[in-house]
């Protein structure tokens, strides 16, 4: 009797089919509970004693893309073992499709992230770090690119005639987002070529400020009044921009003048007067002090120097103190400044013969 009622048949499928079908469903879940709590649960005590964020986020990815996987198996190997209907076993087949290549193309994107984040805390590339993240959705588009044509091809559709298709729809989209599209590989250039990076000071068309943020298709500066300027990337990589950041030393020139009144051997004292002054203060190097010219109310005295170092307001503190101690030791020797004056002389004509 037990016989005969396992092999009553209901929907196409035995009693016994269906009791094999959850005896293999229950020893596959269980296989995977044992597997998250003998090996998952330790990654995931390790992974929390960690220092590194990276450790936890990929403890975390996997345990989400992983288990949802092995469970859906676990249901796939159980109702195989059953006669189903064409439409119901082939939509189980889709869903199983859909599912492990989506955790497939997680898993990947996952991997090739730990691994370029990895490389960069490994090799001491915090330089760099930037750039990585840069590429980082970019290969995610790619990757879930790929992911997408390989589900097609598996769900049985043409991939030649899709991928036709969106040929032809990128390129109506092209033409339709010329600008941003420009941006967009703007953008590319400059997390490549590096003409300038988050916190470093530039010009460019007049504007000054520091970079505060690239995006893909803007790059945001605050300028030195506060405000914030928001420039294209097209319009920063078809532009000149200085980098003040990157300057190694800074070079001066600044003019003096005297007064007429100042004699030759004074004249001669000066520019030794300067390179002293300049050569006494840290972070200097002297390059040259001339008296440069006659002037139509002074003499002109022109002196060059380079501050080691790009800091504006080290440039500004250095330049003072010379400033300062220029004019007391000017002073000292009773050498005046000059301003700007005339001086008019006036001659008393000869009587003109017979007045």
């Amino acid at each position: 009797m037990l016989q005969a009622m396992l092999n009553q048949l209901f929907f196409q499928n035995s009693v016994y089919s269906y009791l094999t079908a959850l005896l293999v469903f229950t020893i596959a879940v269980f296989t995977v509970k044992l597997f998250d709590h003998a090996v998952l649960n330790r990654l995931k005590i390790w992974a929390e004693t960690a220092t590194s964020k990276l450790d936890i986020y990929l403890f975390q990815t996997l345990e989400k893309t992983l288990l949802p996987a092995l469970y859906f198996g676990s249901f796939y190997v159980a109702v195989r073992s059953l006669t189903l209907p064409a439409l119901l076993n082939r939509s189980i087949d889709i869903i199983g499709i859909i599912i492990v290549t989506i955790a497939g193309i997680r898993f990947i994107i996952t991997m090739v992230e730990y691994t370029l984040l990895f490389s960069i805390k490994s090799k001491d590339l915090n330089d760099r770090e930037h750039i990585i993240k840069a590429i980082i959705p970019f290969l995610r588009i790619a990757l879930w690119g790929i992911g997408l044509v390989f589900l097609l091809d598996n769900l049985g559709f043409q991939i030649s005639t899709v991928i036709a298709g969106l040929g032809i729809g990128g390129i109506a989209v092209a033409l339709a987002a010329q600008a941003m599209l420009r941006d967009l590989f703007s953008y590319v250039a400059i997390v490549f070529d590096r003409p300038f990076e988050l916190g470093d000071f530039i010009t460019i068309d007049g504007h000054m400020g520091t970079i505060e943020h690239i995006g893909i298709k803007t790059t945001r500066i605050r300028s030195l009044g506060g405000e914030q300027l928001i420039f294209s990337n097209s319009d920063l990589t078809n532009s000149r921009i200085q980098n003040l950041k990157r300057m190694e030393t800074r070079r001066i020139v600044f003019k003096f003048r005297i007064h007429y009144q100042t004699s030759s051997q004074q004249l001669r004292e000066i520019p030794l007067i300067v390179k002293q002054i300049i050569e006494s203060i840290a972070e200097t190097r002297f390059d040259r002090a001339h008296f440069s010219a006659l002037g139509e109310s002074a003499l002109q005295f022109d002196v060059v120097y380079y501050v080691l170092g790009s800091d504006y307001t080290l440039y500004m503190n250095i330049q003072q103190e010379i400033n300062l101690k220029l004019k007391e030791a000017l002073e000292e020797r009773n050498i005046k400044f000059a301003y700007p004056a005339q001086t008019i002389y006036l001659e008393k004509p000869e009587s003109y013969p017979g007045s």
